[in-house]
C-alpha cells in the first residue's frame, strides 16, 4: 500500500459495470473458519507442506481478484495458483479496480479473495493503523469481520507508499527525507491517482503530518508508466510509488525517508468472504496460510522488477514462485 493505494476511484457507473458483468506477524495462527474469532496473531514460523497434488475438490469456484496493477495481480495469481495445484475450482476475475469497487464486490460475493495490504485496508474501514504489523492485522480482522469477509495471516512481506524524486531535484534542493521538502514544496508539484488529495497516506497526510502543502497536484495514475514518466520528464517533481517498485533502482531515483512515520505496516494479507471459508473449511484456511508465511519483501521487489521493467507476465512469476517455494 501498497497503500497501498492499491485505491482506485473509478465512479458508481463503473462499479455497477463490473458488479453486472462479474468481470501492502507474529505469534499464536489464526483460526478464520469462523470470523467471530480474530484476536490471535498469525503464525508465520513454519508452513505446512503443501507440495502434495490431491484430486479435485467439490464446490463452488473461488474467485479469485485483485487491484489493477502487477504486485496484485502476481499475488492474486500466487493464491489462485495454489489454489488450483490443491484441487479447488477457481475463477479469476483479475484487474478489477480500486477498493472502491472491490470491497463491494468482495462483500457481495461477486469476488470471493483479493490480497491485501493491512494499512491500508484498516484506514479504509475508519480504523487507524500503526508501524506494528500485529496491533494493526488484529484491528483490521475485526474491523472487516462484520461484513463477512476474513482477513487470514499477514506475511512478512509489506509494500509501503514511497515518496520519490528524482536525483537532479534531490541535489538541487537537498532532499533524502520528507521533512526535508517542507520549505520547497510550495515550488513543487506532486504526482499521483486521482484520489490523493482524500488519502490519509498522500496529500492529505503529508499536508497533516508534514505539513506540506505543493505548488501543484497531477493526477496520473497509481504508481505506474504515466507516474514514472511524469517525473522522468519534469512533469511532476515528486511521485507516489511503492517501495517495493524495482523501477527506483533501476531509473536512479530517490525514495525520501518517511522520517516522521506517516505510512503504517502494510504487510500482505488475504481477505476472503466467509461464505466460502465456511464452505471449505479449515484446509483452505491452512493452504492460504501456508503460502502467505512464505511471501517475503525481496521476493516482492524482484517479482515486481520482473513484471514492469522486463515484461514477464504475471501468471508465469507466479508459477515460478510457487515452483521455487514447494506450495
Amino acid at each position: 500500500m501498497r497503500n497501498i493505494f492499491r485505491n482506485r476511484v473509478l465512479g458508481a457507473a463503473l462499479l455497477g459495470l463490473v458488479l453486472v458483468i462479474s468481470a501492502c506477524g507474529s505469534g499464536e495462527g489464526a483460526d478464520t473458519t469462523a470470523a467471530a474469532d480474530t484476536t490471535a496473531a498469525p503464525d508465520t514460523t513454519a508452513a505446512p507442506d503443501t507440495t502434495a497434488a490431491p484430486g479435485p475438490v467439490e464446490g463452488t469456484p473461488i474467485k479469485v481478484t485483485s487491484f489493477n496493477f502487477n504486485e496484485s495481480t502476481i499475488l492474486a495469481e500466487i493464491y489462485a495458483q495454489a489454489l488450483e495445484a490443491n484441487g479447488y475450482p477457481v475463477e479469476r476475475r483479475l484487474n478489477l479496480g480500486s477498493r472502491e469497487i472491490v470491497k463491494p464486490a468482495l462483500e457481495s460475493g461477486e469476488v470471493d479473495l483479493v490480497p491485501e495490504y493491512i494499512g491500508t485496508l484498516l484506514g479504509f474501514l475508519g480504523g487507524t493503523a500503526t508501524a506494528d504489523s500485529a496491533s494493526t492485522w488484529a484491528d483490521v480482522v475485526a474491523a472487516f469481520a462484520p461484513t463477512g469477509v476474513a482477513v487470514l495471516d499477514y506475511a512478512p512481506a509489506q509494500d509501503k507508499n514511497a515518496y520519490v524524486v528524482t536525483q537532479e531535484t534531490a541535489d538541487e534542493f537537498g532532499l533524502s527525507k520528507v521533512s526535508d521538502l517542507q520549505p520547497v514544496a510550495g515550488e513543487l508539484v506532486f504526482g499521483g491517482p486521482p484520489e490523493c488529495p482524500e488519502r490519509e497516506f498522500c496529500l492529505k497526510g503529508l499536508e497533516e503530518v508534514y505539513g506540506l502543502s505543493f505548488a501543484d497536484f497531477k493526477p496520473l495514475d497509481v504508481a505506474g508508466p504515466l507516474t514514472i514518466a511524469a517525473l522522468e520528464g519534469g512533469e511532476i517533481d515528486v511521485a507516489l510509488l511503492f517501495s517495493t517498485q524495482g523501477i527506483i533502482a533501476a531509473k536512479g531515483f530517490v525514495l525520501l525517508d518517511d522520517d516522521q512515520g506517516l505510512n503504517p505496516a502494510e504487510n500482505i494479507a488475504p481477505a476472503v468472504r466467509q461464505g466460502v471459508i465456511d464452505e471449505y473449511g479449515a484446509e483452505l484456511v491452512d493452504l492460504l496460510n501456508a503460502v502467505t508465511v512464505q511471501i517475503t519483501t525481496e521476493d516482492l521487489t524482484e517479482l515486481n522488477k520482473r513484471a514492469d521493467l522486463d515484461q514477464e507476465d504475471p501468471a508465469d512469476l507466479a508459477a515460478e514462485w510457487l515452483a521455487t517455494h514447494g506450495t
